[in-house]
């Protein structure tokens, strides 16, 4: 695998991995548009841990204050911990069930258009109809409203459908307000994410010295550039809906499926 490859990838899940675009998605379009065969997705797992990592940079602080608390027995921090860990209840059965499949029937640009247009009219209604929200810090979710988020979340599996659009309007849907739903879908992501990378990793770890210069630079470019995508996100939702994100992906998603069309992409 050619280094330009490697740097255009990690620049595109840097950028896509906390927008509610679909990292995923993005990175199986620009894979066939390279050229780019990650056969058993060792590549494509590695770097999305560089772009987790960045949230763990950037929230060092407040990891560290999270362990004090912790440590002290205070009954937020618990309670915070406990919400992280019931939202990751339906990943970690259902998902585990269903990973082989969702590798083996939907890992392509067609069933990517599809969601990402799908997703982008479905972002336009729940932003119209959103609610005032009931709960404004991610700290204080009530259990309820995690394992709702938690749900929401097994919809990422479908490539096209992001993980972090998920999960932040699943949080608005269900109450939350929208800067404590992106910022626990952040701190969401790191358990989960860790535990997808490691079952890749460990299912496919003779393949990693295949590509081990590639993984490399895409791992540092994604870590990099997925810092700036956080701390734009985190402006952006303070004074900004979603909407953009929703014509993004309707307009995304058509020019895909005339791509497809065309013969230019692989179904």
């Amino acid at each position: 695998m050619a280094w330009w490859k490697a740097v255009i990838l990690g620049i595109v899940e840097g950028l896509t991995e906390f927008l509610p675009v679909s990292s995923t998605g993005h990175l199986i379009v620009a894979q066939d548009l390279l050229r780019f065969a990650d056969e058993h997705e060792v590549f494509t797992f590695v770097i999305q841990l560089g772009a987790i990592l960045a949230v763990v940079a950037l929230y060092a602080r407040r990891f560290v204050d999270l362990a004090r608390d912790l440590i002290a027995r205070k009954p937020a921090a618990r309670r915070f911990v406990l919400g992280l860990v019931v939202a990751c209840i339906p990943a970690g059965t259902v998902g585990l069930l269903l990973d082989d499949w969702v590798d083996a029937h939907l890992m392509s640009s067609g069933t990517v258009a599809i969601s990402l247009a799908v997703g982008g009219f479905l972002i336009l209604v729940i932003e119209r109809g959103r609610r005032e929200a009931r709960h404004g810090d991610a700290w204080a979710l009530p259990l309820g409203t995690a394992f709702a988020i938690g749900c929401c979340q097994l919809l990422a599996m479908i490539p096209g459908v992001s993980r972090s659009g998920a999960t932040i309007l699943g949080g608005i849907c269900f109450g939350a307000s929208r800067q404590a739903a992106t910022e626990f879908s952040f701190f969401l992501a790191i358990p989960v994410m860790l535990g997808i990378s490691a079952l890749k990793l460990v299912k496919h770890r003779d393949h990693l010295d295949d590509q081990i210069v590639p993984i490399a630079i895409g791992f540092v470019i994604s870590f990099v550039v997925a810092l700036v995508a956080i701390r734009w996100l985190l402006r952006y939702v303070a004074t900004h809906d979603f909407k953009v994100f929703g014509w993004y992906r309707i307009a995304a998603g058509l020019v895909l499926g005339a791509m497809l069309a065309l013969g230019w992409l692989k179904g």
